[in-house]
């Protein structure tokens, strides 16, 4: 992985008003910490960290370059990573960000974006790519930090996945956690269910409905017959 190189400086006062004074004038307040160091405030120009930092995925190694008057061995040339970066809520300007000092010759923990290519024979009959996690933790050495970790998934069938202990890492990088652990599967396709017609009622016997109906041709006959006796009736 290439090195980021960014300039920084040393800033003085750590309370909220000189912090928004530093992002005023186009700077964005910061922290340099590690294990065997003292905690450093610094700065860095919003400039520079926008264009270099801000868009960085996973864990990339920063060579820092202090830009004062006399180079101070404390901050000029330490090796570090990005840990975490504060942004405003609404406008996503950078407010603040946490550098940690590494050792060049000692393994870390670091998290590793995935990248996923290919196409799945399950998505082509239906299916749905579904990754499971978009980052993995890795041990290793900090210059031997991969950008990310490529997993082809153009051999997945339905229902099937990529797990930890699948990955190819490059030498001397480590996936760590549980290797039966899912990364990313394909999920059968959605079927819509379509609203069942209700079929047509079949005739009942009894029912009131069908009962006037079928009254009414018995009825005739019956009316029928009355009148013909009372016809007979009335010529005696």
């Amino acid at each position: 992985m290439e090195t980021v190189e960014v300039h920084i400086e040393r800033r003085t006062g750590s309370r909220k008003g000189s912090a928004r004074q530093l992002r005023r004038h186009g700077k964005v307040p910061g922290v340099l910490y590690g294990p065997n160091r003292t905690t450093v405030s610094i700065a860095v120009a919003a400039e520079e960290f926008t264009r270099k930092l801000a868009h960085l995925e996973g864990s990339h190694l920063i060579r820092l370059v202090h830009d004062g008057s006399e180079r101070e061995t404390e901050l000029h040339d330490r090796m570090v990573l990005l840990r975490e970066m504060q942004r405003h809520p609404v406008t996503a300007e950078v407010l603040h960000a946490d550098f940690y000092e590494v050792d060049l010759t000692e393994r870390l923990t670091v998290s590793v974006p995935l990248r996923f290519v290919g196409k799945p024979v399950g998505v082509v009959d239906g299916g749905i790519l579904q990754p499971i996690q978009r980052e993995v933790e890795v041990e290793c050495l900090p210059t031997e930090i991969p950008e990310f970790v490529e997993i082809d998934v153009s051999a997945l069938h339905i229902h099937e996945a990529v797990h930890v202990g699948e990955l190819r890492l490059p030498e001397g990088v480590t996936a760590l956690g549980d290797a039966a652990r899912p990364l990313v599967t394909v999920l059968p396709p959605t079927v819509e269910e379509k609203p069942v017609e209700a079929a047509e009622a079949a005739p009942v016997e009894g029912a009131p409905a069908e009962a006037g109906a079928a009254a009414a041709p018995a009825a005739e006959p019956a009316a029928a017959g009355k009148a013909a006796q009372g016809k007979k009736g009335g010529e005696g």
